[in-house]
């Protein structure tokens, strides 16, 4: 098919309204089955291509072989270029410090700063820096809302002046809501249109964004996933996605859920099936007759939660459901009847006369058979039926040595005589996060569940923390409605902020009383949340075992205090009048449920997003200066001039020679063990830096909110209480030792002393090194130590994607070797060879180990710069310093 114009526009009208497109059918491939029978998804990928077709980006080749490749992945590049992209403010900040570093570097070197603008639309919504200070009270949200602008108010300003002083970004003030609702009930068009030269193009709405669960809009119909700051600030400066043709693997949903089983219980089956079946790098597309019985918050709630089982994204073609929501969430009329044109006409659309599309392989699963599900007590892929849960906390308990005191009362300093805590007793039960607050029914749900237990007389513990932070204003709305706020708010989930909370570690802290009582008896307590992540250490330092569930079985186990309890056969607690309480006796009906869904209306949306960029007073009052470049102060302990454009950073193409190993990692190390995440610990390098600096204790916030200073962040990097560095097995958290030594010391301090003695150090890890969310800090820390590459058994996507992006070399050990048969101690040194100008995508590399003894062994490592870009960015020092190049290049 070379040589044909496959990329000539064509034209359709939609209530009398010209539009431009790029037909899909335009591009059959010579093969049986055409593009008919490719996977939605990847038509998406198509149509992109076909769009771009012509320019410097895209080729017919990568035309020709997305075609032939039927749903199957293939070692063919293609450069993906989305039409937007969405970040969150923690992920947000470093990314527009990069671009205000970018225009410094352009002054110095006599250059326009205002050359540096985002070319893709960006939305960056204020979501991720409300912490959960105040709880259980009415007051709570004003409260929060009050600590957090007092915080955070130089990040804000810094933001502010991003949106007065980039074209072509806008910032959703804090307290509106979760990036990823916000996205999904407001941001998305699923048909995007641009104007040029008069002519309104069409084309479907694609994105990417900071956050891994950018995925959720999925649900939606709208092809997007996360990547880390680096790769997205490519995008947004007009480079595109180098990418591999993924494979696509089909889902089958059949059936419906059963009474009483919500989508919550039905993602978690989901996610153990595909983290089961392998779906890392790849695509997840549902199909099947279950769809028709799957509302779109229900599709919200699978695709979001991609991160979970691995996959790039969990896509859902649109469809009829897709336009109900569409118009619930108040879209225009003409807008909704463009997704409808566009989709059919560019085959797009699912109903029930869709032909099965070509997958690389299926799964399928009834959803009649679905049951009441959590995960945990670490992993969201570990699903633990209802049914187990009390088992399973029981053999948790057991696994960390305190079985024998299960049943042990451990008294609380309160006064009271009955207030005592056991192993397995639940000290936070928190509705929060984008994966469920996005969902009417499972909120509604939550609310019934919380008036049938008041009207039984029931209360939740009292050493349990309980709160509510919903993703959209809209949840507050519908709850009020019917008036289950109130239910909520007398157990205790009154709201205390609209923004990610619990579920990224802004938990806040727990009384004073029950902290003591964890910490002097060395407690395994549990936390309830109805997130997508509970990775060890995230939700709270001091909680060991987290469990994902439904938002109203978070109440319920609220109720219960603990979750060492079957609620499928023992009662929850005991009412006053002494009535034994079952989860049956206030669990509610879909017929409950469904009469309070018919609350929720267009008009609470068209209401709350009808001044999104607004934002209350006092972000209104907030100066920020209108000056081109920003101006840095060496002052600041939130916003610092980072190094990457220095010299140092700027140029890899040498090799790595006498190298020592900075960490020595075991298998799954998530982002959230790399990157500085949560609260600042007071014994930390991160810490004395605040100190020296003036800081309080009290003022040292989160890691999260100081992104935007590398000093703490590069600091904080392997610097979670939870990590284990094989080198130093006697002790947790983030220390190492220096080569041919043995004394510990914090791993930024060894960082240091290889960097004065100008050693390149690596790190060694196990299997899917960087698993979780998409931290640019994991690389842009890892970066700054000195480190010049990792070398790992494998990698999870967006992790290796941001260590290429920041010219850190990301190696794979052969099969059949690691660190252990390779003997490795902590105490060896690499030198990694062919690193120069001849270097090519997957490359295999020499590599020479140096033992202590004196001993040396050759061995091989797998670059996993997987694509031709990746190897340009990685000799340019990291993507930034290749686009400033190209910048400064120009005439």
């Amino acid at each position: 098919m070379s040589g044909n114009k496959v990329n000539a526009k064509h034209t359709f009208t939609v209530n009398g309204q010209a539009y431009h497109y790029y037909p899909i059918a335009a591009a059959q491939a010579t093969e049986q089955g055409g593009v008919d029978r490719l996977p939605v998804s990847i038509k998406i990928l198509l149509e992109n291509l076909l769009r771009h077709h012509g320019n410097d980006t895209d080729n017919q080749a990568a035309i020709d072989a997305l075609i032939s490749s039927r749903g199957h992945a293939s070692s063919k590049e293609i450069n993906y270029q989305p039409a937007r992209v969405l970040m969150q403010d923690f992920t947000g900040v470093p990314a527009i410090v990069d671009l205000a570093a970018m225009r410094d570097a352009l002054v110095k070197q006599g250059r326009d700063p205002q050359k540096v603008n985002p070319l893709a639309k960006v939305d960056l919504v204020i979501d991720h820096s409300v912490n959960v200070d105040k709880f259980a009270n009415s007051s709570a949200f004003e409260e929060n809302v009050a600590i957090e602008m007092a915080r955070n108010d130089e990040r804000y300003a810094f933001l502010k002046w991003g949106q007065q002083n980039f074209q072509n970004f806008s910032v959703v003030p804090p307290g509106t809501g979760i990036c990823h609702q916000v996205n999904l009930e407001y941001l998305a068009k699923v048909a995007w249109t641009e104007t040029n030269e008069n002519e309104c193009v069409v084309y479907p709405d694609t994105l990417v964004g900071t956050d891994s669960h950018t995925t959720m809009i999925n649900g939606l119909g709208v092809l997007g996933w996360g990547v880390g700051g680096i790769e997205a600030e490519a995008v947004m400066l007009g480079q595109p996605i180098s990418m591999q043709i993924p494979d696509v693997v089909g889902f089958e949903l059949t059936g419906k859920l059963a009474e009483g089983i919500t989508a919550t219980d039905l993602v978690l089956q989901v996610v153990q099936m595909l983290r089961q079946h392998g779906v890392v790098g790849k695509f997840v597309e549902f199909y099947g007759a279950g769809l028709a019985h799957l509302p779109l918050a229900d599709r919200a709630t699978i695709a979001n939660m991609a991160p979970e089982y691995g996959a790039t994204c969990g896509f859902f073609p649109v469809d009829q459901q897709t336009l109900d929501y569409l118009a619930l969430t108040n879209r225009d009329q003409q807008t909704i009847a463009l997704v409808e044109s566009y989709c059919k006409l560019q085959g797009l659309w699912r109903d029930e006369t869709t032909v099965t599309p070509n997958f690389s392989e299926t799964l399928t699963l009834d959803m009649s058979t679905v049951e009441p599900n959590l995960a945990g007590p670490g992993r969201p892929q570990d699903r633990v039926p209802m049914r187990q849960l009390k088992t399973a906390t029981d053999d948790f308990i057991a696994l960390n040595g305190k079985g024998a005191q299960q049943s042990t009362a451990f008294p609380l300093n309160t006064g009271a005589d009955d207030q005592a805590l056991h192993h397995g007793d639940l000290v936070i039960a928190a509705i929060t996060s984008c994966t469920n607050t996005s969902n009417p029914a499972v909120m509604l749900a939550a609310g019934l569940l919380a008036k049938k237990a008041i009207a039984k007389g029931l209360v939740t513990k009292p050493w349990v923390k309980t709160s509510l932070a919903p993703g959209s204003r809209v949840v507050t709305d519908y709850l009020q409605a019917t008036g289950l706020q109130q239910s909520l708010d007398t157990l205790g989930f009154n709201l205390v902020g609209y923004g990610c909370t619990t579920c990224i570690g802004n938990s806040g802290p727990l009384p004073v009383e029950v902290q003591e009582c964890i910490v002097e008896n060395d407690l395994i307590v549990c936390a309830a949340l109805s997130g997508n992540r509970n990775f060890e250490g995230r939700i709270h330092p001091l909680v060991k075992a987290s469990w994902l569930a439904s938002p109203p079985l978070v109440v319920a186990y609220a109720l219960a205090g603990t979750t060492r309890i079957d609620l499928t056969q023992e009662p929850i607690t005991t009412s006053p009048d002494g009535e034994k309480v079952y989860l049956k006796d206030i669990w509610p009906s879909n017929a409950e449920i469904t009469e309070c869904l018919k609350s929720v209306s267009h008009q609470m949306f068209e209401q709350r997003y009808s001044a999104v960029f607004d934002g209350d007073p006092i972000w209104q009052a907030i100066e920020a200066g209108k000056q081109a470049n920003y101006a840095f102060s060496e002052q600041s302990t939130y916003i610092q001039l980072p190094p990457f454009f220095e010299p140092e950073y700027r140029d890899n193409n040498s090799n790595i020679v006498n190298a020592p190993i900075l960490v020595m990692l075991g298998d799954s190390v998530t982002t959230d063990h790399i990157s500085p995440a949560g609260a600042i610990a007071k014994d930390s390098a991160a810490a004395d830096y605040l100190r020296s600096n003036g800081v309080s204790e009290a003022d040292f916030n989160s890691y999260g909110s100081r992104r935007g200073n590398h000093q703490v962040m590069m600091r904080g990097t392997f610097a979670n209480i939870r990590i284990r560095n094989e080198m130093t097995p006697e002790r947790e958290g983030s220390y190492t030792h220096l080569q041919g030594q043995s004394t510990p010391l914090f791993i930024y301090d060894a960082a240091m002393t290889y960097q004065q003695e100008k050693r390149a150090s690596v790190v060694i890890a196990g299997k899917e090194y960087g698993t979780g969310s998409s931290r640019d800090w994991a690389a842009k820390g890892t970066l700054l130590l000195g480190v010049k590459a990792v070398i790992a058994e494998s990698f999870e996507r967006i992790h290796r994607s941001n260590l290429a992006g920041m010219g850190v070399l990301p190696l794979q050990f052969m099969p059949g070797e690691d660190r252990k048969t390779l003997q490795l101690t902590g105490n060896e040194s690499f030198d990694i060879l062919g690193l120069d100008k001849k270097m090519q995508a997957n490359q295999t590399l020499n590599a020479v180990i140096h033992y202590s003894s004196g001993e040396q062994r050759n061995i091989q490592l797998r670059s996993r710069l997987d694509t031709a870009v990746e190897v340009e960015y990685y000799r340019a020092g990291g993507v930034l310093t290749y686009v400033l190049n190209r910048m400064a290049a120009e005439r």
